[in-house]
């Protein structure tokens, strides 16, 4: 079999042009451009294998970046597996919002928390973009900070790692800048089942999907230094009612920014620089 009859074979499983390119790329080692210049290369017994095997399991609906196990994030190349959530283009949103206020932070190096990192994607993108900043993340699954912390690792990126449930480990600290991108979900979403390869405990917190972002307002006013910003991702239509939190609980300059298919996506507000 060589790359054109491979590529075929993708096709008529189902599979886009663009993930059957991705698979092979990703089965010979090579890059989208080589096969292209190489549709009559011989795949080995082995190649060929790997390929029907990645072909079927993105065929069932897993997500590609698990059949190839990494996604890229703001500019960083990330380990991912059916332990954390594939990151999602829409939480640039969140790391490019938080990137704007951290030059305007009184702080030379302010303390950033990330609660509930997952892989890890925002805490590493922002210490990426941002080095002075102190770096903290939370996360409650074991198996999802150990993705992460592999992911630093990898890619020497300085983070401190915490295990615990949003702010629970924190007591006593103080943060300039508090990001997440937290469960918010409905139970009875119809979108959910399609998310089945994911974690569900990173996806929806059940109910009206809004608890774990209660939560983490709640406890923001006791963790934020003065003039402290928290920024939260959250489902389209629950900018208003993130908002309310916010305001509910003393956060000023309440604002919301849209994602790149235009859809109120994150939310977020200052604690007072008299709290």
């Amino acid at each position: 079999m060589n790359v054109a009859a491979a590529l075929a074979q993708a096709r008529a499983l189902g599979l886009e042009r663009l993930d059957a390119h991705l698979l092979l790329a990703h089965a010979l080692q090579q890059s989208r451009a080589w096969l292209v210049a190489h549709d009559d290369a011989a795949l080995s017994p082995g190649q060929q294998q790997r390929f029907a095997a990645d072909c079927r399991r993105r065929a069932d609906g897993e997500p590609l970046a698990y059949v190839l196990g990494e996604r890229e994030f703001h500019g960083l190349q990330l380990q991912v597996g059916p332990a954390v959530l594939v990151p999602r283009p829409d939480t640039e949103t969140l790391v490019d919002w938080a990137l704007e206020l951290l030059p305007t932070l009184p702080a030379k190096a302010p303390a950033v928390v990330d609660l509930g990192t997952g892989s890890g994607a925002i805490a590493l993108a922002l210490k990426h973009a941002h080095p002075a900043a102190r770096v903290c993340a939370v996360e409650l699954s074991a198996p999802a900070l150990a993705v992460a912390q592999a992911n630093a690792e990898r890619l020497r990126l300085d983070v401190a790692w915490q295990p615990g449930s949003w702010w629970q480990p924190l007591r006593g600290r103080h943060f300039d800048l508090a990001v997440s991108n937290p469960p918010y979900i409905a139970a009875a979403d119809p979108h959910l089942p399609a998310l089945r390869y994911e974690p569900l405990q990173a996806l929806s917190p059940g109910g009206d999907g809004l608890s774990a972002l209660q939560q983490i307002v709640q406890g923001a006013p006791a963790h934020l230094a003065p003039g402290g910003w928290l920024l939260l991702e959250h489902g389209h239509d629950q900018a208003p009612a993130v908002r309310s939190l916010l305001q509910a609980h003393g956060l000023c300059e309440v604002s919301t920014r849209l994602d790149l298919a235009g859809h109120p996506r994150c939310s977020g507000g200052q604690l007072s620089r008299s709290a």
